[in-house]
């Protein structure tokens, strides 16, 4: 089968076509055939450092995985080969990656793929909107009538959040860069938007809380954010971040007796930890998928297996709008 893969960490151009062996499936193991897959920050970090999570040279990476089951290992019972499936279940250590025709993965990891969702479109959930739902329902478990504010809310995995939240039924503002963002927070449902370069966090308080503060802020985008996070947030509240790679001064939390959840949804693979939930959220998220309250935004440029590295540079390069889709096979690439 052909891949794209890596022979040393670096700058996108470290991507090179490649033909290995077809991966077989080992018990409780399925065989994808991948018909497109989509670049999340953390593939980039993989390829640009090679932390311990990443693979082992040669490298495919690749998180998330989107097309036909076409074999099964023993003690699978969930799926049978034709099954349209999706999951974040490739591109870390002891992983075979998404980028590349093929790909052997855990299937209790993975999901049906929504019915009424095309290839491209449910390539872009997986990471992303497992990370939203771990933080907002599992970890914040917004309810009805909660007032969230996500920071990032364009971003691949804010406005997923945007949806989330609101399917759960909470007021939702978001911060934005630009008109042209805000419009399309409101379109992914945001209730309210705030020029962050225009207005201080104490203003949008003021504004849109009258100086209370919200109930939840998810922090999406990371560095001077979380700063921003617990000063928006009310007393006794609750700020989750996806970002927290960095020392940041916690005596806020302490004065207003905040609850700080930071999520990282690839432990579930990394340590085995209860992953079938995985499939669970996917499968919740199918739901919201048919009842017309999630859909992805995917950026206008279209990339090619062949494109890997292209992809990853744009990402890397603050240009995209959405998620950035890799058309894999002809399913997804005569979309």
């Amino acid at each position: 089968m052909q891949v794209q893969q890596t022979r040393e960490f670096g700058t996108p151009d470290v991507f090179e076509a490649a033909e290995v062996a077809l991966p077989e499936p080992g018990p409780g193991q399925i065989r994808v055939r991948q018909i497109a897959s989509s670049v999340n920050p953390v593939d980039t970090k993989l390829r640009a450092a090679g932390p311990a999570i990443a693979p082992a040279l040669p490298a495919v990476l690749g998180c998330d995985v989107a097309g036909e089951v076409d074999a099964v290992g023993d003690n699978v019972r969930r799926f049978v080969p034709g099954d349209a499936v999706y999951g974040c279940a490739a591109g870390l250590v002891g992983r075979g990656g998404a980028y590349g025709e093929y790909v052997v993965v855990d299937a209790e990891l993975m999901a049906a793929k929504p019915a009424n969702l095309g290839w491209r479109e449910t390539a872009a959930l997986p990471l992303v909107t497992i990370t939203a739902w771990e933080a907002l329902v599992d970890r914040a478990r917004v309810v009805p009538g909660d007032h969230v504010l996500i920071h990032g809310g364009t971003g691949g995995v804010g406005h997923i959040a945007i949806q989330i939240a609101k399917a759960q039924g909470a007021r939702v503002a978001t911060t934005v860069s630009s008109a042209d963002k805000a419009a399309i927070a409101r379109r992914c449902g945001a209730d309210e938007t705030i020029h962050y370069r225009e207005e201080s966090v104490e203003d949008y308080v003021e504004r849109l809380t009258g100086g209370r503060g919200f109930d939840v802020v998810f922090d999406a985008t990371g560095g001077s954010d979380l700063a921003k996070s617990f000063a928006a947030v009310r007393v006794n509240g609750q700020v989750v971040t996806i970002v927290s790679q960095y020392s940041a001064d916690l005596t806020p939390m302490h004065t207003k007796s905040l609850t700080l959840h930071a999520v990282f949804m690839l432990t579930a693979m990394l340590h085995g930890v209860n992953p079938a939930h995985h499939a669970e959220i996917l499968t919740k998220a199918g739901g919201l998928v048919a009842a017309g309250q999630l859909m992805p935004l995917l950026d206008e440029r279209r990339f090619n297996l062949g494109d890997v590295g292209a992809a990853h540079a744009h990402l890397e390069a603050g240009a995209a709008l959405g998620k950035i889709v890799i058309d894999i096979a002809d399913e997804a690439r005569n979309a």
